[in-house]
C-alpha cells in the first residue's frame, strides 16, 4: 500500500488574538460536546472527555491553558490523528480505541523526541468515533483524535519558555517529520495489533477493488441523469468494504475538475445493499444488472427490497432462483418470499 495514506496527521494554528481565540474556544465546544458535524458525543460515564497531559480537561482549563502558555504568534496549535478507516477495519472493534490512543501518545513523544525536546511538549487530546462519510464506503468506524498543544515549550537549556514552531523549509521540515514518525509508528502498531501480514491483506483489498472496477470494460447496464441533465452509463456491480463484508451499487464517472485538467473524470461507486457476504454481493449484483433493464429507478427499487429482507429471507431468495451457481439470464426475482 501507499504508506502516506496510512494516517493523517494535520497541524493548524490559531493566533493570539480576540479572533483567534474565539475560534480556538468554539473549537473546543465543538471538540468536547461533538464526534463529528452531524453526530452529538457519545459520553461515557465515570470517563472524561479530554486526556490531560498538562493542558487540561475542559474546554475552560484548556482556553486559559492556551492563553497561559502562548507565544507572540501562536495561541495554541491543534493536531488531528486519523488512521485509515481501511486498516481500522482490520483491527478487533475492542481494541480500537485503544489502538488510536496509543497512536496517538507514542507519535507525539516520538515526534518532539526526534525534534530533540526531551522535556516534552504538554498537551490534552479528545477520542472522537465518528463514521465515514466517504460516498463510496460510507459508514465505517473511523475513530481519530484531536490533540491541543500550547504556543511554547520549556527550553531547559535556557530555562525558560520558547516559542513552539512547526518549520516546513528546506532546512528544517517538521511536517515531513512528522509524517515519517507517524508512518513508522501505525507499521509497529499494525503488526502488533493485527499482525505481520496486514500489508498483504491490504493490498489484497485493493486488488479485489480494483477488479471489481473492471466491470466497465463491459456494456454499461443502464444511464441516468446527474443534477445538470447530463447523461452517465451506469454499471451495477460491487465493492469490497473490508475482509468480511461486500456492498452492492454501481459505478459511473463523475467530475472531478483539477487545475491542470478542469475536464478530469473519476470513476466512483455507490452503494445501495451494504454489508453482504462476499458470495452473496457478487449473486445479486449480476441478478439486479439483468433485473433493473437499464432502469436506474428500477435498479434502485430491487436494490431496496433487497435491503428490507433479513438474512434468512435473502439466503431463501438466492435457493428459490437456483443457488449461487447458476445466475440465470431475464431473472424476474420474486421478492414476495
Amino acid at each position: 500500500m501507499d504508506r502516506k495514506q496510512m494516517c493523517i496527521a494535520n497541524v493548524q494554528y490559531k493566533k493570539p488574538s480576540a479572533d483567534g481565540a474565539k475560534q480556538s474556544k468554539n473549537l473546543l465546544r465543538y471538540l468536547t460536546y461533538r464526534e463529528s458535524r452531524d453526530e452529538a458525543a457519545r459520553h461515557v460515564a465515570g470517563r472524561e472527555r479530554w486526556v490531560d497531559h498538562g493542558m487540561g480537561s475542559s474546554v475552560a482549563e484548556i482556553a486559559q491553558r492556551c492563553d497561559d502558555l502562548k507565544s507572540e504568534h501562536v495561541l495554541t496549535f491543534s493536531l488531528v490523528m486519523n488512521p485509515n478507516p481501511d486498516l481500522i477495519t482490520m483491527v478487533a472493534p475492542e481494541e480500537r480505541e485503544q489502538f488510536v490512543r496509543e497512536l496517538t501518545a507514542s507519535v507525539v513523544d516520538d515526534f518532539f523526541e526526534a525534534r530533540g525536546i526531551d522535556t516534552g511538549v504538554e498537551m490534552s487530546y479528545v477520542m472522537h468515533h465518528r463514521l465515514t462519510d466517504d460516498p463510496q464506503a460510507p459508514g465505517l468506524h473511523d475513530p481519530h483524535t484531536h490533540i491541543v498543544l500550547p504556543g511554547t515549550m520549556y527550553d531547559e537549556e535556557h530555562g525558560q519558555r520558547v516559542p513552539l514552531f512547526f518549520s516546513r523549509n528546506r532546512k528544517v521540515n517538521h511536517i515531513d517529520l512528522l509524517h515519517d514518525v507517524t508512518e513508522r509508528t501505525m507499521i509497529e502498531q499494525m503488526e502488533r495489533y493485527v499482525g505481520p501480514d496486514w500489508e498483504q491483506r491490504y493490498d489484497e483489498l485493493a486488488a479485489v477493488r480494483e477488479q471489481e472496477r473492471q466491470i466497465i470494460e463491459d456494456e454499461p447496464h443502464g444511464g441516468m441523469l446527474d443534477d445538470k441533465g447530463a447523461s452517465w452509463d451506469v454499471w451495477c456491480g460491487t465493492r469490497r468494504t473490508d475482509e468480511q463484508q461486500t456492498a452492492v451499487g454501481f459505478y459511473r464517472w463523475y467530475a472531478a475538475p483539477t487545475e491542470d485538467d478542469p475536464d478530469n473524470l473519476r470513476l466512483e461507486f455507490r452503494p445501495l445493499v451494504a454489508g453482504l457476504p462476499h458470495e452473496q454481493a457478487a449473486f445479486f449484483a449480476q441478478v439486479l444488472a439483468q433485473a433493473m433493464n437499464s432502469e436506474m429507478d428500477k435498479l434502485k427499487e430491487l436494490a431496496g427490497l433487497i435491503n428490507g429482507m433479513s438474512a434468512d429471507q435473502r439466503e431463501a431468495l438466492i435457493e428459490e432462483m437456483g443457488g449461487y451457481e447458476r445466475v440465470a439470464r431475464d431473472v424476474s426475482p420474486d421478492f414476495e418470499l
